[in-house]
């Protein structure tokens, strides 16, 4: 199983100790079509080679002072509760580095219980009232209000471009409708006169003013309009929500998304709002992203279509063409975009179709997230989903549509209906990445084998290799980190007392140089950035190593000490 090739040890250091695992014993090889969950969750060990580091090497090391985390990731907690959103703040959401929470529409909407309960109910609104599946407005206010104090920022999905499209119905707040008649909210006057489905993607009046598959289309060009969905978000902003996602944003003119976005603004001068916006630009129809900028940032579609492609090795795609991702490739500039491995549309095939990589790929999925919050471009979305095997299912339920909760007897029920891909290693150690590497906005020191094996840094605060190959990489990397012993955050991060690497995660060494060798096995990634850096000594180098290896006791340890 383990193959050790000891060097001379000396009182100065260790020189040449190498290791060697053989991942198909010790981990078994991960296939590209894994699509159980709990498979999905863990990634290979590294095996890294530990070369030309000396004592000097580490007691000279100086770590950078600490980078402070911004708010640069996005987790899409969809379908969940409040009350459980709450607790995932609390326990892990805070403590993992992810710093804001797009949460599903709260405003009432339609039930559907003849449909099974689907999970586009929430996507047709009923009233502005806060009492939706996931809970009641004052579970809403608690979730926040614990969501913030717990560093983090609550986005809400604001449909605003449309009401329920069924002829007639009960809301989740027991509203009943009509369409074009919603009580004490809209007439039909407050609508658009094109009663009919959008039908030509290339006439921008037909895709703003008509109906996106029977919702009922509001006229936000009104005064009346524009001032009820501006007093709804409004309201939200009150009770502490810091932005949100505008739902069908490229159905509603710019202009008119513009003027209510910025009476919005108005109304709350002292709240810095984050607003990204829906738009759906394949590049071939009249509206256009960029149309949109004014407004704020847009989610970009393209970005995971093009992962999609260079994971799945399609149309030609390699990871090693990926390094000159971004404006040349047709996506909207890095400061204005939300970019994603999949959404909760993309997932089920929806929103122009394409090639995206869902957790249904398993291991495929977890590299891609790893070198989208490795990669800085934009600011990144998680998804995390419930199981599905219909595109139309709705999340976990009761018999009476009530959703079943993630958290159970105090523990968070994951990997399993609720899939909680934000919590799989290899994403949640890779968020404390993208929060460490922020201040340096660009890549360096970019490898490549030309095909499936990458490997960049980020200036002085990172360095990631992802091997997508059926074969194992071995290679020597150049890096600008300072030397020292990192854990490798795709398997884990730095202990709570922050002397040792969590979840038995592989210690990678760094030499003066800025140096590693590693030997990456097949489908697997090593990740290291200077927030997940062990103390300088060298005996915890050693004794850790020798602690790790089977078949070394203590007598045996005690003499390799004493050289």
């Amino acid at each position: 199983m383990w193959k050790i090739v000891l060097g001379a040890l000396s009182a100065s250091g260790v020189v040449g100790l190498i290791v060697l695992l053989n991942p198909l014993t010790l981990f078994p090889a991960l296939s590209v079509g894994v699509s159980t969950v709990q498979a999905s969750t863990t990634v290979p060990r590294v095996a890294v080679a530990r070369a030309d580091i000396s004592e000097t090497d580490i007691l000279e090391a100086t770590a950078p002072a600490p980078t402070t985390p911004v708010p640069t990731t996005i987790v899409h907690l969809f379908e969940w509760t409040w009350a459980d959103i709450a607790s995932e703040c609390e326990t892990y959401l805070g403590p993992n580095g992810y710093r804001a929470v797009q949460i599903s529409p709260p405003q009432e909407h339609i039930v559907l219980p003849d449909y099974g309960y689907p999970w586009w109910q929430r996507y047709q609104p009923v009233s502005y009232r806060l009492e939706s599946r996931s809970g009641t407005r004052a579970e809403l206010q608690d979730m926040i209000s614990r969501c913030r104090e717990a560093g983090v920022a609550i986005y809400a999905d604001a449909v605003i471009n449309h009401m329920a499209g069924f002829e007639s119905g009960v809301g989740s707040a027991g509203t009943r409708f009509t369409k074009y008649d919603y009580p004490g909210l809209y007439k039909p006057e407050d609508f658009n006169d094109c009663h009919q489905n959008v039908t030509d993607y290339g006439n921008a009046e037909n895709v703003t003013q008509c109906e996106l598959v029977g919702l009922a289309d509001l006229n936000t060009s009104s005064p009346k309009v524009q001032a009820t969905l501006v007093n709804y978000m409004s309201e939200l902003v009150e009770m502490g929500v810091a932005g949100f996602r505008i739902d069908a944003a490229k159905h509603i003119r710019n202009e008119e998304l513009g003027e209510i976005l910025t009476q919005l603004r108005d109304r709350h001068p002292e709240t810095e709002l984050y607003i990204y916006q829906e738009v759906i630009d394949p590049g071939t129809e009249a509206i256009r992203k960029q149309d949109y900028y004014d407004s704020g940032n847009v989610l970009d579609f393209k970005y995971g279509r093009f992962i999609g492609l260079a994971f799945l090795g399609l149309e030609g795609q390699t990871l090693a063409n990926l390094q000159t991702l971004g404006e040349g490739w047709g996506l909207a500039p890095s400061a204005q975009s939300v970019v994603f491995t999949d959404n909760h549309d993309k997932q089920r095939g929806h929103g122009g179709g394409g090639d995206y990589l869902t957790y249904k790929n398993g291991d495929l999925y977890a590299l891609a997230n790893v070198f989208m919050l490795a990669f800085p471009y934009g600011k990144p979305q998680v998804m995390s989903s419930f199981a599905f095997d219909d595109s139309e299912q709705g999340p976990p339920t009761y018999d009476d549509g009530t959703t079943q909760p993630v958290y159970q007897g105090g523990e968070a029920n994951c990997f399993a209906d609720w899939v909680c891909e934000h919590r799989w290693p290899a994403i949640a150690g890779m968020v404390g990445f993208r929060n460490a590497t922020e201040p340096v906005a660009e890549v360096t020191d970019w490898w490549s084998n030309n095909a499936n094996q990458i490997a960049f840094g980020r200036g002085d605060l990172g360095f990631v290799a992802i091997n997508r190959e059926a074969q194992p990489l071995t290679h020597r990397f150049q890096t600008q980190l300072p030397p020292g012993r990192y854990c490798n955050v795709v398997q884990g991060g730095l202990s709570a007392d922050g002397t040792a690497c969590a979840n038995n995660a592989n210690v990678v060494l760094v030499n003066r140089a800025g140096q590693l060798t590693a030997t990456l096995p097949q489908m697997s990634a090593l990740a290291i950035h200077v927030e997940a850096k062990l103390p300088d000594r060298l005996f915890g180098i050693w004794s850790g190593f020798l602690s790790a290896v089977e078949g070394f006791d203590g007598k045996a340890h005690q003499q390799n000490k004493e050289g």
